[in-house]
């Protein structure tokens, strides 16, 4: 056994480290806390969406054939519009000849600026009581709706019964459309409708409370006492006839601007107003019809609409408290009239409008921008999912074919890679504070089938690697160790000194904590015999498989990596030999440059270098290694960031592969696509397909997304029982598979995008030491 010692130098001190170590941590945990942020926000956006779409808190109850017990006669028989001023319940009619046109439900993209058109023309204003969530989302149309001339009432935000509701609901309820109005308009009004209701007669003791509230707050509750029934369909004939008010009496009329196909209402209505006309009668607002009702004209109304005045709480209704409503009630605003008629710079005909302003303008805007990004973010997301899955599920279809075709052609009896392998190779272990592991390593090591030399580079330890590792060697009676030391520099300079140390035209390279079956060395070699061949990739095991996360990893090692070699291997674009077990030509590792400093990712580096390079990469399946994985989340999470970040620096460097011709060009158009949506695009929209179904779980359908959900978690088991009877493997850590489909991936996400955000932001990681207990002993002893 032979011993090399280092020039002398300065040595890092120990506290320097630490701070360093420190000042990673210090700077990972602002990542950590914006890839949480990014999925809460994509929840949010989700629930949003969900909610104005009324599966997120939708409530489809309608109240019918309660008891009107508690209502006054006065309303039940009074006219359609219903006012609290000074505290008392007021019934009005609609003037006679006259005609207010009421359209429920809206906006609607299709068919409210088809109506808007026709209202138009004729010259006819209408009053719109809009649904708050279809405000949010098509605030033009509102805008549009207002600037020519027609009428905004409160239609809830949702469409909800409100008589179920409970008063924070019906709060929120008012509130939310309140801000809606103000974002897409910059107004709030003080008029409402509340759905499934009718007549006035209809108020039963349930929605009586609701109108006596919202009255105090200073609404105005508008009815129906003539509806179209358009939203039957019943006809064009039969909608003009059920609109037509009897005799020459005034009328709320209702018609539907949304909430279905509405081409008969559309139909129709041009026609009904020109026969209404026909027959004397003048169209209004429900603003218009309360002043007419009061004798007043536009002048009148210049002279007494001051705050606080009866005909102006009349004509205009008391702003809702709710909403900051009073801001509209100042000189100059909705709550007067100036010098032309109009209220606040609106046609007097929108008495019931006021101005947002203040808060209550801005968070109606933030809600209009939350909402149009929820709108295209959500049907986005559901593209891009319906895309990867499409792609895993090819992906997993590829596997199965390529793999199964890969594991018959080198398992044929007549299969060879040529002439046997015989001559020694060099064994490189690089090892940093390994002192747990080392000595197993050795051992294993000891029983090799292969003539070797076994390089230990100690790339400065801080505990007694080197010590133990020369004990070991001459314990297990080793001549062929060398123990070489240097300062601590990294995980390739410790690869690179060792292959500069080799004695042999072949190196193998493993980590420090790994230990190889008897003939794995020997199997790992023999694809050499082709003289096209510059790397082998081994077969890595978890050994210590008997906990969750080892179950876990163990599932990830059979199928997620190995299964991919084997396709891989055939395509001829391997994108990484493991660090825990790899042989390569010394040769054509000095030739692409030795192992690089440049990445975290040293072993996926080398790898595409070495397609670049003109040499094929293949897979042994039958040179096995047993590596001790992370035991706990955190070290879990420490390995993949690095493996991650590690990936995503390699691609980047080897970027001009994409153009390259040969070999390179076919790694660049082949592999590294294939790496870069099923290892970085892949696992950032897996979590979200785990958050789409327990979304459609809980305010869709449950059955039918956990039914999904099943199907492709039964794909996936088929893929890994495949991969696992490839592999002699036992079945039974498949029952671990549901959970780690619904944690592990999660983790894994985060942990790509803290990667994703390191790159973008310029971070840098050193060589990082995972805990090691040594609990993975010789091969033997493996269960």
């Amino acid at each position: 056994m032979a011993t090399t010692t280092p020039s002398r130098g300065r040595r890092r001190a120990p506290s320097r480290m630490t701070r360093a170590a420190g000042k990673a941590a210090a700077l990972q945990k602002p990542r950590v806390i914006l890839a949480l942020l990014l999925l809460l926000a994509l929840t949010s956006v989700m629930l949003l969406d969900g909610y104005l779409r009324a599966e997120v808190g939708g409530d489809e109850r309608v109240r019918s054939n309660a008891s009107s017990s508690k209502v006054p006669d006065e309303v039940l028989d009074g006219g359609p519009i219903l006012s609290f001023r000074g505290g008392e319940a007021q019934s009005q009619s609609v003037p006679e000849k006259t005609i207010a046109l009421t359209f429920d439900d809206g906006p609607n993209p299709t068919w409210t600026p088809q109506i808007l058109k026709i209202l138009e023309a004729n010259d006819v204003p209408g009053t719109f009581f809009v649904v708050g969530s279809m405000v949010s989302r098509y605030p033009s149309i509102v805008k549009d709706l207002v600037n020519q001339g027609n009428e905004i009432g409160i239609h809830t935000f949702t469409h909800v019964d409100l008589s179920y509701q409970s008063d924070d609901r019906i709060a929120r309820e008012m509130d939310q459309t309140q801000l809606a109005l103000a974002g897409a308009a910059g107004i709030t009004t003080t008029l409402f409708r509340a759905p499934y209701s009718s007549e006035a007669d209809a108020i039963d003791n349930y929605s009586w409370p609701v109108y006596k509230k919202l009255g105090e707050e200073g609404y105005t509750s508008v009815f129906v006492d003539t509806d179209s029934d358009d939203w039957k369909r019943p006809g064009v004939s039969k909608i003009i006839k059920w609109a037509t008010p009897s005799k020459s009496k005034g009328a709320s009329v209702l018609f539907h601007d949304a909430g279905g196909e509405r081409s008969q209402t559309v139909k129709a209505l041009g026609t009904y107003i020109k026969k209404m006309k026909a027959k004397g009668y003048t169209f209004t607002t429900i603003s218009g019809a309360i002043r007419q009702g009061n004798g007043q004209d536009a002048q009148a109304g210049q002279n007494s609409q001051q705050p606080g005045s009866e005909q102006g709480e009349q004509a205009g209704g008391q702003a809702p408290g709710g909403q900051q409503g009073q801001q509209g009630q100042q000189p100059g605003q909705a709550g007067q009239l100036d010098q032309s008629g109009q209220a606040g710079g609106v046609n007097s005909l929108q008495a019931a409008h006021r101005t947002a302003t203040g808060t209550t303008l801005y968070e109606g805007k933030a809600l209009v921008a939350a909402v149009a990004v929820a709108e295209w973010t959500v049907p986005g997301l559901a593209v891009g999912l319906a895309v990867v899955g499409v792609a895993v599920m090819g992906r997993f279809g590829m596997m199965l074919i390529l793999a199964r075709r890969h594991y018959r052609q080198r398992n044929k009896r007549r299969f060879s890679w040529g002439p046997t392998v015989t001559q020694p190779v060099s064994v490189i272990v690089p090892a940093y504070n390994e002192k747990e592991c080392i000595a197993n390593t050795l051992e294993s090591l000891a029983k090799s089938t292969h003539p070797i030399e076994i390089i230990v580079v100690d790339d400065g330890s801080t505990d007694d690697t080197s010590q133990i590792a020369r004990d070991a060697a001459r314990s297990f009676g080793m001549t062929n160790v060398r123990v070489i030391r240097q300062e601590n520099a990294g995980k390739p300079a410790a690869l690179n000194n060792g292959v500069r140390s080799a004695s042999y035209d072949i190196v193998v390279m493993m980590d420090g904590d790994t230990v190889f079956e008897p003939d794995a060395v020997h199997q790992l070699v023999q694809p050499f015999a082709d003289p096209e061949v510059g790397a082998v990739a081994g077969n890595a095991k978890v050994g210590n498989r008997n906990t969750i996360i080892g179950a876990w990893q163990h599932i990830e090692y059979v199928m997620g990596f190995n299964l991919d070699r084997r396709m891989y291997d055939l395509l001829r674009c391997m994108p990484t030999i493991p660090g825990a077990i790899g042989a390569f030509r010394r040769d054509a590792v000095l030739e692409v440059g030795g192992m690089s400093e440049d990445t975290l990712a040293e072993d996926t580096d080398i790898t595409i270098a070495m397609h670049r390079g003109g040499w094929r990469v293949v897979y042994q399946e039958h040179a096995r290694a047993w590596t001790e994985a992370p035991a706990s989340l955190k070290q879990l999470w420490s390995q993949r960031y690095r493996w991650s970040y590690g990936t995503m620096q390699a691609l980047w460097k080897h970027r001009k592969s994409l153009t390259d011709k040969g070999p390179s060009g076919r790694f660049g158009r082949v592999g590294m696509p294939l790496v870069v949506i099923f290892q970085i695009i892949t696992p950032v929209f897996a979590p979200l397909i785990d958050v789409f179904t327990a979304y459609s779980m809980i305010f869709i359908d449950f059955k039918a997304a956990l039914l999904a959900w099943l199907a492709v978690l039964g794909i996936q088991l088929v893929c890994a029982a495949y991969a696992f009877r490839l592999d002699r493997e036992k079945y039974r850590y498949l029952l671990m598979m549901p959970l780690q489909q619904l944690a592990y991936r999660q983790m894994m996400y985060l942990v790509l995008i803290h990667s994703c955000i390191t790159a973008l932001t310029g971070g840098r990681l050193r060589w990082q030491k995972l805990k090691r207990t040594g609990e993975v002993g010789t091969p033997a002893g493996v269960s």
